[in-house]
Parts: structure tokens; C-alpha cells; sequence
């Protein structure tokens, strides 16, 4: 399970971030988690920060190396 706190990384877009809550949406009938994720390797623009929310299977925990990068930047 993806917690709180967790660097993750969505495996369509290659984007990586950190998860920051759990949300929810109904997707053809059917009521799915999402995760909702503050961008780490998105560009800022006027200090704002990017938030990404997609269903809960897109993602996944983020390698030591990927999110060690994140860190570091």
C-alpha cells in the first residue's frame, strides 16, 4: 500500500512526487481510490506547486534512485 509521505511514480507519464492524500472518484459505475500527489519533477511557475490525482493502480512506490533525485534537486 502506497502511504502518505511516499515518493511514487506514475507509470504512464514518468512523472514522480510525493503522496500527499487519498481522494476518490466513481470511473464507469465502479468507485476507485486515487491518490493525490504533489509534483516533484515538474517545472515551477510563480512558485506554485503541481498536484497530480489519478487512480490508485497508475502509481507506483518510486525507486530509492528516482526519488533520491527528487531530494537532491
Amino acid at each position: 500500500m502506497l502511504n502518505i509521505g511516499d515518493y511514487v511514480r506514475h507509470q504512464i507519464t514518468g512523472q514522480i512526487g510525493q503522496v500527499i492524500g487519498y481522494g476518490h472518484q466513481i470511473l464507469h459505475g465502479v468507485y476507485v481510490t486515487t491518490l493525490k500527489v504533489r509534483a516533484s519533477n515538474s517545472h515551477l511557475i510563480d512558485n506554485q506547486s503541481r498536484f497530480i490525482e489519478d487512480v490508485y493502480s497508475e502509481w507506483v512506490l518510486a525507486e530509492p534512485a528516482e526519488s533520491g533525485m527528487v531530494l537532491l534537486a
